[in-house]
């Protein structure tokens, strides 16, 4: 057990008494709690991995550096409709306040591409793309919901603690707080913010989901990891609905994930044609990340591929009843959206189906045309507006410029 006492300091010797060569009681203390303290880092990052979690690190949670730029972005109203994001101010950027006693954050991360599934991943989901008939899903999404199993994981690594050294302060997230947590990855050595603003390891890619556990024991924290994009831009110029603005700066409004899943409106029409098939999430910048070669593979059967949604038919999932949305995505992230937004977000991705296979699938255009004129009449306002938009898809050619900018783009 770690004796988390801070020693005394020994009484100061006099000069007739001078101090002996070696080192005091309390330094020898110190010595060993230190000791003590690595020993148990060195356990925690052997028990992350037996529960599946494929890196653990221990970040200082001092995040002074980040709080100028997450208030930057807030003030240029980047986050949209996410008041969540400004409601704890720069909390975010404190752990501290927003767990009292914190000095440290376990960080670890588990990655989710499924087991399952073609060697040549990044391929085969651009190819898929391409595809009127099939709804893309993000790969995230596609099996159980993260944030059960996270959570759960983490919650068993921190009763491993506490089996170890007793009762000790903590606090378990992922993302399901105002946390930074990308920031506080980074800083533990985890990987780098890539510029589409996802951390990045040279040895894992960015497909993997992180949690933190918030502690207020000493632990000795991990350096941070040096960036590795150099001059590649790939995730930028990937980038459908021209999202990123510039490396590191994310116009969320304007990104398909928060379209499709943050966003409770009417999708902007500039954005719905660029949107393509892409029903929730999107993947499009990891896909184009040459780090993502070397993604891991999910170890975890919760993140199995369900429901077909590696290759789901789009008019199906449109056909799905508000109560077999329910049943059928039952423990999936998808859920939280609601049966409305499920189809708004499938209304564009049908218009787009039909505003291609109007040319080059007659049998596909009717078939997504009766699917579209099936729920008009019974559609919520917000719904018939995007199936109205859709129905209209089919005489209307593909704009040459797909997003024209609200500000000029910039470079670097």
């Amino acid at each position: 057990m770690i004796d988390r006492a801070v020693p005394a300091p020994s009484p100061e010797s006099t000069e007739t008494d001078p101090a002996p060569a070696h080192a005091s009681p309390a330094s020898e203390a110190s010595d060993a709690s230190q000791a003590d303290l690595a020993a148990l880092a060195a356990s925690v990052r052997a028990w992350g991995a037996e529960l599946g979690f494929d890196a653990v690190r221990i970040a200082d949670v001092d995040l002074r550096h980040a709080e100028a730029g997450l208030l930057a972005w807030l003030q240029a109203g980047y986050h949209g409709d996410m008041d969540y994001m400004a409601n704890h101010g720069t909390k975010r950027a404190r752990p501290g306040e927003l767990v009292p006693g914190t000095v440290r954050a376990i960080v670890a991360r588990m990655p989710y591409l499924p087991a399952q599934g073609p060697d040549d991943w990044r391929g085969h989901e651009q190819a898929r793309l391409d595809d009127p008939a099939t709804a893309v899903i993000s790969l995230y999404a596609r099996g159980r919901d993260y944030h059960k199993v996270l959570r759960n994981r983490l919650q068993q690594l921190a009763a491993r603690i506490e089996t170890a050294i007793g009762a000790f302060g903590y606090r378990v997230f992922t993302d399901s707080a105002p946390v930074m947590e990308v920031a506080l990855a980074s800083q533990g050595g985890l990987g780098w913010r890539g510029k589409h603003t996802l951390l990045l390891d040279r040895e894992g890619g960015s497909m993997f989901f992180l949690g933190e556990i918030l502690v207020d024991i000493p632990l000795p924290a991990d350096p941070a990891t040096e960036p590795h994009c150099g001059q590649c831009r790939r995730c930028i110029d990937v980038c459908p609905t021209q999202a990123i603005l510039a490396p590191y700066r994310l116009d969320a409004r304007r990104c398909i994930s928060y379209l499709t899943i943050e966003h409770k409106g009417a999708i902007p029409e500039a954005l719905r044609a660029p949107m393509g098939n892409r029903i929730y999430g999107c993947d499009d910048c990891q896909v184009a990340c040459p780090w993502n070669k070397f993604a891991h593979r999910a170890t975890l059967p919760d993140f199995d591929v369900r429901n077909g949604f590696d290759a789901p038919d789009m008019v199906e999932l449109f056909e799905w009843s508000e109560a077999e949305f329910n049943q059928r995505l039952e423990g999936s992230p998808i859920r939280r959206i609601g049966h409305e937004r499920w189809l708004r977000n499938l209304a564009v991705g049908l218009g787009n189906g039909l505003r291609s296979a109007g040319v080059n699938d007659p049998v596909l255009a009717e078939r997504i045309r009766a699917a579209l004129m099936a729920r008009l009449d019974e559609a919520t306002p917000l719904v018939r507006e995007h199936i109205e938009w859709a129905l209209g898809q089919e005489t209307s050619p593909l704009p040459t410029v797909l997003v024209p900018l609200s500000r000029e783009r910039e470079r670097g």
